[in-house]
């Protein structure tokens, strides 16, 4: 009963504060920075860790300049995805544009269902709104449930505007058999670390040993449904661009693990170049594999 007295206290704080223009959200944004940076240090120990480790690269300098840029984005996302409740249409179409969409539009116009496949990088909650905006076909988001299922319900149903259809993932199976028969869209974040029951392959990403999912691949392959990458741009606060690059165009043809690499890579790539808009706070190498 507490447990959900809490929940909905929050959730109702959230809804109110949703209602607030962004220029006033993005000055609770920064007072939020100080406090998780500066006064309560948000896994800070963490984030300088994957630094450290994933950007050999950089002086300590360097490193540093990263880190605080990074949580002063991470406070600004927070209150983006705050905004999600009540973001008008024409305000996501204005602050989240995609480019080169001709191609995923052929294909669908054609009948022909795709996968997206991305990464928790940029804004990638307003993306699965702009997907749901942009393109004329049934979209299903990949998602992992909340623990809290007071929060899973009200945010499932957040993420689920402008059409939108949230499908946790152990029932994309059952999804994708269900749509089999309707021009859709699956998206998947790939960047996270599978269980450790489900790291079946290993491979270097960013200097270290990273176990990587192997859903989308195998959906693809066996569907033989084009892959794009939604390549998320931060062009200034509460503005983004998303190129969508194709992937892989026909997965039926090639060997295992071979799109696994490819969406590794271009997520690498993504972030060697900007590094501050990828989620370093989230524990991605907690996994290592056995030897021998």
């Amino acid at each position: 009963m507490i447990k959900k007295l809490f929940s909905y206290l929050g959730i109702f704080s959230i809804s109110f504060l949703s209602l607030l223009p962004l220029t006033l959200l993005y000055i609770f944004a920064y007072g939020l920075y100080i406090l998780i940076y500066y006064v309560i240090g948000y896994r800070k120990k963490v984030v300088r860790q994957n630094l450290v480790n994933a950007l050999p690269e950089k002086t300590p300098s360097e490193l540093k300049v990263i880190e605080q840029r990074f949580y002063r984005y991470l406070a600004d996302l927070i209150f983006e995805v705050v905004k999600m409740k009540s973001i008008s249409e024409a305000q996501i179409r204005k602050r989240f544009i995609f480019r080169n969409k001709e191609q995923v539009e052929a294909y669908l116009k054609n009948g022909q269902s795709v996968l997206i496949c991305a990464a928790h990088y940029g804004n990638w909650e307003w993306g699965t709104l702009g997907i749901g905006l942009n393109f004329k076909a049934y979209h299903y988001p990949i998602y992992k449930p909340l623990n809290n299922p007071f929060f899973d319900h009200w945010f499932k149903k957040v993420r689920s505007r402008f059409g939108n259809r949230l499908i946790a993932m152990r029932q994309t199976l059952r999804a994708l058999q269900e749509s089999r028969d309707q021009v859709s869209i699956f998206s998947f974040g790939n960047d996270q670390a599978p269980s450790w029951n489900e790291s079946h392959y290993w491979t270097t990403f960013l200097h270290q040993p990273a176990s990587i999912q192997l859903g989308i691949e195998k959906i693809a392959r066996k569907t033989n449904q084009p892959i794009f990458y939604f390549k998320v741009n931060r062009i200034k606060r509460g503005y983004y661009t998303v190129d969508c690059v194709p992937l892989c165009l026909s997965p039926a043809e090639t060997a295992e693990f071979e799109i696994t690499e490819m969406h590794t890579r271009v997520l690498e790539e993504m972030i060697r170049k900007e590094p501050a808009y990828w989620l370093w706070s989230h524990k991605r190498w907690k996994h290592k594999p056995k030897l021998g």
